[in-house]
């Protein structure tokens, strides 16, 4: 089986839903992505392919739509809105993304199709949800996150400095998970009734609750958490984690370096002891405190952090990760993004396919899904559509019945 979803069909409409279907789509869902006639919003957002802003150069388009077929559809052409009813009758899942009542405005939307299709799933995602006093307000990635409260943990400890959010759109893939999480749930009750049912995501809700500790914190505590640079945030000042090797790298060491189980402290000394960088860290009491609660833990914390910052600016980044990752400690590199494309980790795991790109000459390498499964492989089966691509393909299907 080419994926453990292998043999549904899914639609996908709208412009905030390509997570979802990207993920449905890898696992082995046929997903047809119903566009306008001008093209959906990534196809008009870059980077583009040699800088060309054309609606078959998007690259972030090419990422978000592999393994779909392409079809478009004007919904206001009577015509169209009968092409749309057809489609929804055979597919298993529908993957909404449209302003709230906006299909069901033209009487394309769930409420007027499930009624003859009742084992379809349909699942909406909307910035605020379909009911509620803020159903109808419009959101953008950066709305959605500022309102979500992640950007209010993310930043520097300077705060001074303003918040910061993730890049890409980070919202519309918290709300994608989310909505695949309860489609799969969704398909698992229909094998159990035989009736589908609408599953209404809101994007505000799936961010807001994924700020990590920051909820927990304020929830069980009444306690705000701090942004750190860096670092997790947290209701109090946590040691930096992020120190300058002796190559100029940037090393991000969880917990300032200090070994969360007693038993690795010892081998920290040693590995320190090996450069004379130990310091007076062989003292007892920095081991008590650590681990045994005795003396100031915090003063601690904060002098083997010194030490092992002193040592990091000595040593090559390379050297630092892969000897720290050999005995548990969780240390890596800061990277730039472009130098994953080298690491030799992907390609054991074939995290990389290479593959046409719509638009470009030369073919690119892709990331694969980020899961995989012994019994049902998931495939790298057709890169992201052009514009129109399959319209003879879907279209015609209909017509043969």
């Amino acid at each position: 089986m080419p994926g453990p979803l292998a043999g549904l069909t899914a639609l996908e409409i709208g412009d905030r839903g390509e997570v979802a279907g990207k993920l449905l789509a890898d696992a082995g869902v046929e997903v047809t992505r119903v566009e306008p006639p001008g093209g959906a919003r990534t196809r008009h957002t870059g980077p583009f392919v040699d800088d060309r802003p054309d609606p078959d150069a998007s690259l972030r388009f090419a990422y978000l739509n592999t393994n779909k077929r392409g079809a478009t559809l004007d919904l206001g052409e009577p015509g169209d809105a009968d092409r749309w009813r057809a489609l929804v009758a055979r597919a298993d899942l529908v993957v909404d993304s449209t302003d709230p009542g906006a299909l069901d405005a033209l009487g394309l939307g769930y409420e007027a199709l499930s009624e003859s299709s009742p084992r379809l799933l349909w699942c909406a995602i909307t910035p605020f949800g379909l009911t509620g006093p803020r159903r109808d307000w419009t959101t953008t990635d950066l709305v959605s996150m500022a309102l979500g409260g992640p950007p209010m943990s993310t930043g520097y400890s300077d705060h001074d400095l303003p918040p910061i959010r993730a890049d890409g759109e980070h919202s519309f893939w918290v709300a994608g998970e989310y909505a695949v999480a309860g489609i799969v749930a969704g398909l698992l009750q229909r094998t159990l009734t035989g009736q589908g049912q609408l599953i209404d995501v809101s994007i505000h809700e799936a961010v807001a609750c994924t700020t990590e500790g920051a909820f927990e914190s304020w929830e069980y505590r009444r306690r705000i958490n701090q942004r750190q640079t860096g670092r997790h945030s947290a209701p109090d000042p946590t040691p930096p984690s992020q120190f300058l090797s002796g190559d100029g790298h940037y090393m991000q060491i969880l917990g300032g370096g200090v070994p969360r189980r007693k038993h690795l402290y010892p081998l920290l000394l040693e590995w320190l002891d090996e450069h004379d960088a130990a310091q007076d860290l062989h003292d007892p009491v920095y081991s008590r405190a650590l681990y045994d609660g005795e003396g100031d833990t915090a003063a601690a914390n904060r002098h083997v952090g010194e030490v092992i910052r002193d040592f990091v600016a000595t040593q090559p980044a390379e050297d630092l990760y892969r000897r720290g990752q050999s005995m548990h400690l969780p240390w890596g590199i800061v990277r730039w993004p472009e130098e994953n494309l080298d690491d030799p980790h992907w390609d054991d795991r074939g995290f990389f396919v290479e593959a046409p790109v719509p638009g470009a000459e030369e073919p690119a390498r892709y990331p694969r899904a980020g899961y995989r499964f012994t019994a049902s492989p998931v495939e790298f089966r057709r890169p992201a559509p052009r514009l129109g691509e399959h319209n003879d393909e879907v279209f015609g299907e209909l017509e043969d019945g």
